[in-house]
């Protein structure tokens, strides 16, 4: 019995994983409806992992390292291919000149960032009520939600059918990773009202965007969430 409390927590975050390489194979293959689907997958063991790890009492060093070591393939890997699957139509060029080299390995660059923002994660203390910048689920949630929305309905093509928007997109959510600005997280530190007014704007608006745009509104609503944390960045803490 104590083996398994010890390590419930640890054989979710294992499952996370499997599902993240799932998820990074069936990518790269262009199938995007099971990526997607290891990816709910993903969020949903990388949720219970740490409920449940609460819940026992089991935390330790080596849940700590292997959620970080998980949350690396299905929220580092995953992003960065899908950047790197977005830019490969446009094979060496930019702005109509031929570079020596293929553009696609700039979405790596998502991968790279990833890395450092779990690697800063496991060492501040900080980020208790709300997260130095943008979390590595929700960035994927925004990228690949993007790609996603624009394969299965062709909204979204202004961007990528524009190799420097896919550019821009790269650098931008790349330096969102590390950067200084709050972002909220959904963790209640009281039952008042006027402390949770975010969260409140948050979830309403979260809801009329998923009501109203369905597979569309998923990216939209990270930016919407991205929007909110800059609006109430006082509130936050």
């Amino acid at each position: 019995m104590n083996f398994i409390k010890n390590n419930l927590a640890n054989a979710l975050t294992l499952a996370n994983l499997f599902a993240g390489c799932v998820g990074a194979i069936h990518l790269i293959l262009g199938d995007y409806q099971t990526t997607a689907i290891c990816l709910i997958l993903s969020s949903i063991f990388d949720f219970f992992d740490g409920f449940v790890s609460r819940a026992l009492k089991s935390n330790s060093n080596l849940g700590l390292q292997l959620d970080s070591l998980a949350d690396m393939v299905s929220f580092g890997v995953i992003p960065g291919l899908t950047m790197y699957k977005a830019l490969e139509p446009f094979g060496t060029e930019l702005l109509g000149l031929h570079l020596p080299f293929e553009i696609k390995y700039f979405g790596l660059l998502v991968t790279v960032f990833s890395c450092l923002r779990l690697a800063i994660f496991n060492l501040d203390e900080e980020q208790r009520y709300y997260f130095k910048g943008l979390n590595t689920p929700t960035n994927t949630v925004l990228l690949f939600g993007l790609y996603y929305a624009f394969k299965e309905t062709n909204y979204f093509s202004f961007l990528f059918e524009n190799e420097l928007l896919l550019i821009l997109l790269t650098i931008i959510t790349s330096w969102l990773l590390i950067s200084p600005i709050k972002m909220m997280a959904m963790k209640f530190k009281s039952k008042k009202i006027q402390d949770n007014y975010a969260k409140i704007v948050l979830i309403v608006g979260g809801i009329a965007i998923l009501a109203i745009f369905q597979i569309v509104g998923i990216p939209m609503l990270v930016i919407y969430y991205i929007l909110v944390s800059l609006v109430f960045q006082k509130q936050l803490n």
